[in-house]
């Protein structure tokens, strides 16, 4: 999408570091997630190769991805180099569906429940779902539902006291980030989904000022769009990354997570 390319140009701006590109734009196929994902594997593969890469040399990660379903790539190597993190998932939705119970057959919809060991990608998994947080949800289907209440998986609403129950969810414990836009309040920032009662831009700083606490992995930013609409004037990325800015001003801890 041409919202990661205009993220990836800032953040190189902002850190100095010459962005790694993968994959070229591909038309949407707008199938089912099957077609989807065979059409993805190879460049799926090439960014998991990339993050083996990053995370072996011990540094942080900062990604900027097209759609959520590349978390299907990027999280089981963060489990591999990180196993004791969590991930915070920041996103209006839970991803956490499986093939089996999709009322959409959206591949973005089944990309955390891969790395949670729920269905097989054939690109890994390694997370537990004790090691999951989800910050923001507020389109929920009831087999997500039903999972985050029977294995109390911590959900951190909107509107609540966020920083405080973002903190007792990470419980002291490294973090990976995973930054969907339209966790945001829509008209913040363009995104295919919009769904009332997000977070704010003040709100998403205030979550990291509290990630950044803590030893911090890395972070993923999907789904922004660079315009409000199909050919429209670019939309500048900065304020989303003024308030990512207590993350991208962390650098590695001296000791890794093992």
């Amino acid at each position: 999408m041409p919202g990661a390319k205009a993220i990836g140009e800032a953040l190189a701006r902002r850190l100095g570091v010459a962005p790694v590109v993968i994959g070229t734009p591909e038309p949407p196929l707008n199938t089912g997630w099957r077609e989807e994902l065979d059409a993805a594997l190879p460049a799926l593969r090439q960014i998991q190769a990339r993050f083996d890469d990053v995370l072996a040399s011990g540094a942080v990660s900062i990604a900027a991805t097209s759609r959520c379903a590349v978390a299907l790539a990027t999280l089981p190597v963060v489990a591999k180099y990180h196993p004791s993190a969590c991930v915070v998932w920041f996103d209006s939705h839970a991803d956490l569906n499986t093939p089996e119970v999709t009322t959409t057959g959206y591949l973005g919809g089944l990309a955390f429940a891969g790395p949670a060991g729920l269905w097989e990608s054939g690109l890994g998994a390694g997370l537990s779902l004790d090691q999951i947080v989800l910050v923001g949800q507020r389109d929920l289907d009831p087999y997500e539902q039903d999972l985050i209440d029977r294995h109390g998986i911590p959900h951190v609403k909107p509107r609540g006291d966020l920083a405080g129950e973002l903190r007792a969810a990470i419980a002291g414990r490294p973090i990976y980030v995973h930054l969907d836009c339209d966790v945001l309040n829509p008209g913040i920032v363009p995104t295919d989904y919009e769904h009332d009662g997000g977070l704010s831009l003040d709100d998403l700083r205030d979550c990291c000022e509290v990630v950044a606490e803590y030893p911090f992995v890395g972070i993923e930013i999907a789904e922004f769009q660079n315009a409000w609409e199909p050919g429209g004037d670019p939309v500048s990325p900065d304020p989303l990354l003024d308030a990512l800015e207590p993350l991208l001003a962390v650098k590695p801890r001296s000791s890794r997570d093992s």
